[in-house]
């Protein structure tokens, strides 16, 4: 990749919801470059999990497989953030989308690196 390419950055959240002071917690991240790859990673994890949720969050899983998914690609398309959330017992599971752009990056095996990146200095707290 040498030029910026759109994308999506997705990530998966879960949080226990009967903990008011609990942060969420990052499980996992994806990065897609289309539509279809972002949507497909959420289905994928929701369809890995559904047999081991109880049976309003499994329903609310299958709900937007078969409904919600089809609005979700549009979304996309349209290149808007999406959620797609599920809750079992207190813990809420969350899926997030959304549309960026991924730049290139310093190759760290080419022999020479740019200039900028001996200009770096770790900050030292004195």
């Amino acid at each position: 990749m040498d030029k910026p390419q759109r994308g999506f950055w997705c990530e998966c959240w879960t949080q226990d919801i009967n903990d008011e002071t609990g942060w969420p917690a990052l499980r996992a991240s994806f990065d897609a470059y289309s539509a279809p790859q972002a949507d497909r990673w959420v289905a994928v994890a929701l369809r890995t999990i559904s047999p081991a949720l109880d049976p309003d969050a499994s329903d609310e899983a299958w709900a937007w497989l078969y409904d919600g998914r089809i609005e979700t690609r549009r979304a996309l398309l349209r290149m808007e953030p999406c959620t797609v959330s599920v809750t079992h017992a207190s813990t809420r599971i969350t899926w997030t989308i959304r549309p960026v752009v991924f730049l290139p990056m310093a190759h760290r095996q080419d022999v020479e690196l740019p200039a900028c990146a001996y200009d770096f200095k770790p900050h030292t707290t004195d």
